[in-house]
């Protein structure tokens, strides 16, 4: 079972949409069984388009097409999902980084946010996550996830703490619109 990621995705990209957003979605986890698959029906949950290449197919490239695709549309939102890391994968983390050059390069001055989801499950493993994606890459923000179960997320607080990283969302279900803008003192009310 996967800690929410794809489903994130299509979660925050529906929530978009209902703002009025256009939004196009980049299958750039390319790696995994059936990634592509899946965040294909969330796309069209979401009624988001979506560039997507073979499986094994260069990340990177799937992201340049997709940046291009969005130019070409004056698309507001454009979404990557990248393949699901773990901090002991360098190839995975190292092909990242190559992602981010590439949004770098061809959006220099876009409005950038790297989201990094957290299953609310994971306990303290979740911190060394944090760690190692911050070596990486500018962390802009958490999605945490899970959060519908008997998880209460403590963990967040600290990496909060020692990352000076907001959560932005929390995943409170499984369904489309059950993706909510973190708030803190029900957050914290909720722990309690």
């Amino acid at each position: 079972m996967g800690f929410g990621k794809t489903t994130s995705i299509g979660k925050i990209a529906n929530r978009l949409k209902q703002e009025g957003k256009s939004i196009l979605i980049a299958a750039a986890d390319t790696f995994r069984a059936a990634a592509v698959e899946q965040l294909e029906v969330w796309a069209k949950r979401a009624d988001c388009e979506m560039i997507k290449k073979e499986e094994n197919a260069d990340p990177a490239s799937v992201v340049y097409d997709a940046i291009k695709a969005a130019k070409e549309k004056n698309t507001d939102v454009l979404i990557c999902d990248t393949a699901g890391r773990l901090h002991n994968k360098k190839y995975l983390m190292d092909e990242l980084e190559k992602i981010q050059r590439v949004i770098e390069r061809e959006l220099p001055d876009a409005d950038k946010e790297v989201l990094l989801v957290i299953d609310a499950t994971t306990g303290q493993n979740a911190i060394e996550q944090v760690k190692a994606f911050k070596e990486v890459s500018n962390i802009t923000g958490l999605v945490l996830t899970k959060l519908d179960g008997t998880a209460k997320g403590g963990v967040v607080i600290g990496i909060v703490n020692e990352n000076k990283i907001p959560v932005k969302f929390i995943g409170v279900g499984e369904q489309i619109d059950d993706m909510e803008i973190f708030n803190s003192e029900d957050f914290t009310k909720a722990i309690i």
